[in-house]
């Protein structure tokens, strides 16, 4: 299966009328957030594939349709904050936001996000149970603490995203948030048994 990720920077070559050219075979596509609304109902129509995503802590702001009414979402694509959804066989989790250092919207506490994955244990449990295994991929659009996250309070890493990490070994962590100005930043680590991926801008996957 052939995945593209996208986060927080509009991409030329993606949104381009020859995406399809320079990205072929995309079966599924997962946005980590901080994206305008005309971007990813562009993608979602382009490749004619399923699109879950989360919202980043920017404010997405709504888009006006020629009939002059307003849109606070993409349309054709599936929000999974706070859920866990299936896609030929893949578990797939998300988490919206990043830690809270202004009070603005999708900000959240350690305690907050701590909260938000425990509201997800039962099915993570559930899922180990009956299928072997709590979940193959999360989006988040704030990185784990200490993975590709940086020192001041908006760019930190919640802890709660390594706990769930080191409890239920999802293969792919992938998130935003983090733009990387060097070459040096890393963006992908492996961390125990998961792919942690910094996907600002686009990635392409296939697993």
């Amino acid at each position: 299966m052939k995945i593209l990720t996208v986060s927080d920077t509009v991409e030329r070559r993606v949104y381009s009328i020859k995406a399809k050219e320079y990205f072929p075979d995309i079966d599924l596509i997962l946005s980590c957030g901080d994206l305008p609304i005309y971007y990813l109902e562009f993608l979602v129509t382009m490749f004619n594939v399923p699109l879950y995503y989360v919202f980043g802590n920017h404010h997405t702001k709504p888009m006006i349709t020629a009939h002059g009414e307003e849109v606070k979402a993409p349309g054709g694509c599936i929000n999974i904050d706070n859920r866990i959804v299936e896609y030929h066989g893949l578990l797939i989790a998300g988490f919206e936001g990043c830690m809270r250092y202004n009070n603005g919207d999708r900000q959240y506490t350690e305690f907050q996000m701590w909260y938000k994955i425990q509201r997800l244990k039962p099915l993570f449990w559930k899922n180990k149970l009956f299928r072997k295994h709590a979940v193959d991929i999360v989006i988040t659009h704030a990185p784990p603490f200490g993975i590709h996250d940086k020192p001041d309070l908006c760019h930190r890493g919640f802890k709660g995203f390594r706990n769930l990490i080191d409890k239920y070994q999802p293969h792919y962590f992938i998130h935003g948030h983090t733009h990387r100005y060097s070459l040096k930043d890393a963006w992908k680590t492996q961390y125990r048994n998961t792919t942690v991926i910094n996907t600002c801008g686009y990635r392409v996957l296939e697993i």
